[in-house]
């Protein structure tokens, strides 16, 4: 069985049912959702799709195309193209309202739900619209009536009263009257249905009824359970399974619609606990579990498990051989077993010992049993057992009447098992596979070499160099094959390679075990990817590849044996037993089609795929999500398509969502086939045509206009560019010129006349209190601040550690000039380096305006000025802030001071020249923080420049 669960992309604990849709989906109800599986890629439904109760219990898919979704209680949904509907998107869902949760039928496009305890309502959903038909089922105060079996077709609900038991009642929902119908039920029953056959289950007791005439029933079989059953699913075949209560199923072969009564059933899956069973299309089989996912059973690998039970076949067979008195079986340990009339006896050589068997010859009544290390002759008609020589054991081959072949590690020996003696054919050599071509002559083959040997003069000759031969069987007169480890089939005769037969020209692999021989033509090849049929015709070959989906218990098979039309293959899982005509009636073509789920085309998703599919010029894209759902190939799934009107090439894709970029306009259809397992094709394509529409630009007129005018404008290019070279250089030349004016500007605003008197003023007044040390500080601090000023005013930027210092000089000698009016505060974030460049001068006239215009008047509070440094993630933030009188009113975009509006000037010069945005913003803190004071922030970016190292 294949487990999907968590790891696959079903993220949840508890699967609760399943359900099919016409396209093949499978959707699975769970405690985490919805989700739609395709065979490849499950797609889950939940809280963020828009389900308001994730705890869905069942889906029911509708000829529509629509998906209603049921979940615990209220709160119903439904899927179309693509999305879920819910109660707050089409409020006609909330009219279904339910106590208990409810049961359901479905009826094409329409689905009728009702309660199964004295139902007075039976809803009716229909393409997004709800309806109701009331029910008049309880006529007194004490009726407790069951409802179940609801068939809208001839319009009839089945009832049966809980509390009492009695007869069964047949109440027709549009008449609303009530019959009698002829079976009774004893109290605790409870009924299913499923066209005209009904279950009922009491305790441990089944009994199944055919229904006529809407009121008549007649038994037809019955069954008494050894264990107590939680609940039972008739499947779409009409087949019975039942849901013990310690976990597993039982599975019933009959046929509900055969009137004959149940054989035993067949337990399975007694590890785990079974919500649901289904039975799709193709009828394979799905299990939802509580806590481990779903389990997918093929339809061939069931059969054969089901209508040829080998009670001990579970075993891991590393080889197989037969003769007329059965079917011989080596497992990798010291047993073998024996299959004869669908039975398996194991034969013990020596308990817990964990050896192998490497081979297994039958002859007559001996059988010879080689493993790894050990050799027994078995007797079949005394049974008795006896221990041969020990070898390191590579292969048995038959050689003689009465005699085999014993490749070893140590050489190869003939041993003729009714004498008991050993000969010596090639000594000290390493011999894993040998094969007799003539009296005196066999091939015997190396790890690496395929040599001929003379058994007269026990000398060998090299035949075949570089191959390692695992099995040499003979086809016909001079014609051999030859299993390889590496290199597939080799096809040889006595003088050499005549053909080889590997993945290129079709098997699963090129690793070969073993080879059974059919006839001349056609022989069997065993693989760890299965089995594979060769027939060699006149100039070509057939190969047919048959898996797990096929049948067998196993994809990795040690080898197998034909008896008539029956072959037996050994596995790592036991023992297959196939019919080759079943296996050679292998389909060529998958009987399903690509569906295409959505295309995006035009920036847009379109779900409904009948419409006009038309995407345009730039907006060139498609996209098309498309499934395969063959669930047989288990995932291994991939897509060959083309666009045609756009190439003849055909690609392969295993992905889902298939894009073509770009595409000119045009028309087109995309054509895609589905590979499935053993690389067989969908039996036909998928088409979708589509169009891509020009834009006015690409049409021809318009392209003869462009030619038109394609001389003129080249002229005017060339005329035009070399302008542009021209007033760049001008305007470069314009924006250095102005930013010397302005920095020339800005010396003369910085060393103001009237600055220069309040200055002088101060130092006249020290010197008349004849404080010289006071005045000497001042005068040094005064000198600084000029050379200062005169220094950076022949910079474009400067480093913002020097802005500091420059700002902290001019701060201390305007504290001296106002007697300590002010305390001041410059910061810098650690998030600023203090190498970045901002321009030179340009934050000194807001300190400016702080002083004169905030603080300078202040008669209540002493002044304070802060200046910080920090960065936002994207910007240099510069922040002036001080406690003075504010500006009045609000943000401000522009400033009275002749410094500031300069100040914005060079902004907008800094901004056309080097790309340095710089914004300014002003607050008044009485608006913004309800407190005194003036804020400017100045956002820089970016803050570090390149042409830092330009003078004017």
């Amino acid at each position: 069985m294949i487990n999907y669960n968590e790891e696959d992309g079903l993220n949840s604990s508890y699967t609760y049912s399943l359900r099919q849709d016409a396209s093949g989906f499978l959707w699975i109800g769970s405690d985490n959702g919805l989700f739609r599986f395709d065979g490849k890629e499950f797609r889950q439904f939940g809280s963020k799709n828009g389900l308001k109760n994730i705890e869905v219990l069942s889906s029911f898919p509708l000829s529509n195309g629509e998906i209603f979704i049921a979940p615990f209680l209220n709160d119903f949904a439904y899927l179309k193209n693509g999305k879920v509907i819910n109660p707050d998107i089409n409020n006609e869902l909330n009219k279904i309202q339910f106590t208990y949760n409810p049961d359901y039928y479905v009826d094409g496009s329409y689905l009728y739900s009702h309660s199964t305890y004295n139902p007075s309502t039976i809803y009716i959903y229909n393409d997004g619209k709800v309806s109701r038909i009331p029910l008049a089922v309880k006529t007194k105060p004490g009726d407790n009536f069951y409802a179940f079996g609801l068939n809208m077709t001839d319009h009839m609900i089945y009832l049966f009263n809980q509390r009492d038991g009695g007869n069964i009642i047949a109440y027709d929902v549009i008449s609303k009257k009530k019959t009698l119908c002829n079976i009774r039920a004893d109290k605790g029953t409870v009924m299913g249905r499923k066209g005209n056959i009904f279950v009922f289950k009491n305790k441990r007791s089944f009994e199944v009824y055919r229904l006529y005439n809407k009121t008549q029933f007649k038994k037809i079989k019955t069954y008494t359970a050894q264990e107590n059953i939680d609940k039972y699913i008739i499947d779409n075949n009409y087949q019975l399974w039942l849901f013990p209560e310690e976990g597993g199923t039982l599975y019933f072969k009959e046929s509900l619609l055969e009137e004959k009564e149940f054989s035993r059933p067949v337990k399975m899956m007694e590890n785990y606990t079974i919500s649901d069973v289904l039975r799709d299309k193709d009828n394979n089989i799905w299990f939802s579990t509580r806590n481990n996912g779903l389990f997918f059973i093929a339809d061939r690998f069931f059969k054969s498990y089901i209508h040829l039970p080998i009670s001990n076949n579970t075993s891991h067979i590393t080889v197989i051989g037969k003769n007329d008195n059965g079917i011989y079986l080596g497992y990798n340990e010291a047993k073998c077993g024996v299959y004869h009339n669908g039975k398996v006896t194991d034969l013990v050589f020596e308990k817990n010992i964990k050896i192998e068997h490497k081979a297994i010859f039958a002859g007559g009544n001996t059988v010879i049993f080689g493993l790894t290390r050990r050799l027994f002759q078995y007797d079949i008609k005394s049974k008795e057992t006896y221990s041969l020589n020990n070898f390191v054991l590579k292969n048995i081959v038959p050689y003689t009447p009465g005699a085999i072949l014993l490749c070893t590690s140590e050489g190869l020996f003939a041993y003729n098992y009714r004498t008991r003696k050993y000969t010596d054919v090639l000594s000290k050599e390493r011999i894993y596979t040998a094969l007799p071509y003539a009296r005196d002559s066999l091939f015997a083959g190396s790890f690496k070499d395929l040599y001929k040997v003379s058994t007269i003069t026990r000398k060998k000759k090299l035949f075949l160099e570089g191959y390692y031969f695992t099995d040499l069987k003979k086809l016909g007169e001079n014609l051999y094959a030859g299993a390889t480890n590496l290199n597939g089939i080799i096809l040889f005769d006595k003088n050499g390679i005549i053909r080889k037969i590997n993945e290129s020209t079709g098997l699963p692999t090129s690793q070969i075990k073993k080879i059974e021989v059919e006839n001349n033509n056609v022989f069997w090849v065993s693989t760890n990817y299965g089995l594979s049929r060769i027939e060699l015709r006149e100039s070509d070959i057939q190969i047919n590849n048959f898996t797990q989906t096929d049948g067998l218990p196993s994809n990795t098979v040690a080898g197998c044996v034909l008896s008539g039309d029956t072959i037996f293959v050994g596995t790592s899982k036991g023992l297959g037993i196939l019919s080759v005509k079943s296996l050679m009636e292998q389909k060529k073509f998958i009987n399903k089609k690509v569906i295409i789920n959505s295309v995006v085309i035009g920036g847009k998703e379109i779900f409904d795929i009948r419409q006009a599919l038309t995407g345009q010029t730039p907006d060139n894209d498609i996209t098309f999500n498309v499934s395969f759902p063959d669930f047989t190939s288990q995932g291994k799934i991939s897509y060959r398509y083309k666009i045609e009107g756009l190439s003849n090439v055909w690609q392969t894709s295993s992905s889902q969502k298939i894009s073509f970029y770009s595409l000119p306009p045009g028309n087109y259809t995309f054509t895609i086939f589905g590979i499935g397992y053993n690389g067989k094709r969908s039996y036909a394509p998928t088409k979708l045509h589509f169009e891509i529409r020009p834009k006015f630009w690409q049409t021809w007129w318009f392209k003869t206009m462009v030619i038109s005018l394609g001389a003129a404008a080249l002229f005017m290019a060339i005329t035009l560019y070399f302008q542009k070279k021209r007033n760049k250089k001008l305007e470069t030349l314009y924006y250095e010129k102005k930013i010397a004016e302005l920095e020339l500007q800005a010396i003369k605003a910085q060393i103001n006349p009237h600055f220069i008197y309040n200055c002088l003023n101060s130092i006249q007044f020290l010197l008349y209190k004849k404080d010289y040390r006071e005045t000497e500080n001042y005068l040094e601090i005064f000198a600084q601040m000029i050379r200062k000023t005169l220094h950076y005013s022949e910079k474009t930027f400067m480093p913002i550690n020097e802005e500091s210092e420059y700002l902290s000089l001019y701060l201390d000698m305007e504290k001296l000039r106002l007697k300590d009016l002010f305390d001041y505060k410059i910061t810098i974030s650690d998030k600023v380096n203090h190498n970045w460049m901002v321009p030179s001068l340009l934050i000194q006239p807001f300190v400016e305006n702080a002083i004169k215009h905030g603080v300078a008047g202040l008669k209540d509070r002493k002044g304070k000025i802060e200046v910080s440094f920090d960065h936002d993630g994207t910007s240099l933030c510069v922040t002036i802030e001080d406690n003075g009188l504010g500006i009045g009113s609000g943000r401000q975009k522009k400033a009275d001071s002749f410094g500031v509006k300069l100040s914005q000037k060079r902004i907008e010069t800094f901004r056309q020249l080097f790309e340095t945005h710089i914004l300014l913003e002003i607050y008044d803190l009485s608006e913004k923080e309800q407190r005194p004071g003036t804020q400017i922030k100045l956002y820089i970016k970016p803050y570090e420049n390149q042409n830092t190292s330009m003078h004017h």
